[in-house]
């Protein structure tokens, strides 16, 4: 006789502990599938149902409370570049764009507008930075660009004021793209004006004269040909954001 202590189960048990599993898989799905369409039935806020909009929103409330200029993106050495650029759309870059008559448009405040040509920002000090440029679309590339600090360009500009609201907004020339961006991303040391590319003028499908770089955010982010920028306490118009994206668009 054996006397250990193995139990025999009857085939009877395991079909029914069988049928149980698959009674509980299939009312989890049936309560997903509900749950999916009643969050599809609810008003929408900016392309996005508002349940959803609240979760994104949340979680901005959270990585930005946690940021921190000390979180810096990791860098790569040229020779890990990519000669061959990726671009990440081609909205706001208008065909008729006349880059012998732009300059940067920067809104200080109701009726204070300054215009600064590239030349007066080539003039302030070169940061360069390489990293893995991330796309909403699920590809990044290891790119390489050149040009100010923001927070410099901020500085030099008696930008203070302004930069301690809470948002920053840009939009092209043609005022088809535009972007809204929290001012602790803008102001991180890794976020540049840029106007080079692998050590030459940006091409012209890459935003020439003058782009956004910042590497804490998805591609959607960098506003290529940036033509004005303005400051506010009020989130402003987000392209993506619109069309029902992530407002916050971090890494």
């Amino acid at each position: 006789m054996d006397n250990d202590n193995t139990q025999i189960i009857s085939s009877q048990r395991v079909r029914n502990k069988t049928l149980i599993s698959f009674l509980f898989f299939f009312l989890f799905i049936a309560s997903c599938i509900a749950i999916w369409k009643w969050i599809y039935k609810q008003p929408a806020d900016n392309g996005t149902p508002k349940p959803l909009r609240t979760v994104l929103n949340a979680n901005e409330k959270i990585f930005s409370s946690v940021f921190s200029d000390n979180h810096l993106t990791k860098t790569y050495p040229p020779s890990a570049a990519a000669v061959k650029v990726r671009k990440n759309g081609d909205e706001g870059m208008s065909a008729d764009f006349d880059a012998t008559k732009w300059k940067l448009q920067v809104v200080r405040n109701a009726g204070d507008t300054v215009l600064i040509s590239l030349e007066e920002i080539k003039a302030l000090p070169k940061t360069e930075i390489i990293f893995d440029f991330k796309c909403i679309e699920g590809w990044s590339q290891v790119t390489h660009w050149g040009g100010v600090k923001f927070s410099d360009f901020a500085a030099r500009y008696n930008l203070n004021n302004q930069t301690h609201l809470g948002y920053v907004g840009m939009n092209t020339p043609d005022k088809k793209y535009y972007v809204g961006i929290d001012s602790k991303s803008i102001l991180h040391p890794q976020t540049i004006l840029c106007y080079e590319m692998n050590g030459k003028p940006l091409p012209a499908n890459q935003g020439y004269p003058l782009r956004l770089i910042i590497p804490v955010k998805y591609g959607v982010k960098h506003l290529k040909r940036i033509g004005t920028i303005f400051f506010s306490n009020e989130r402003p118009p987000d392209y993506w954001y619109e069309r029902g994206y992530d407002y916050y668009g971090g890494l």
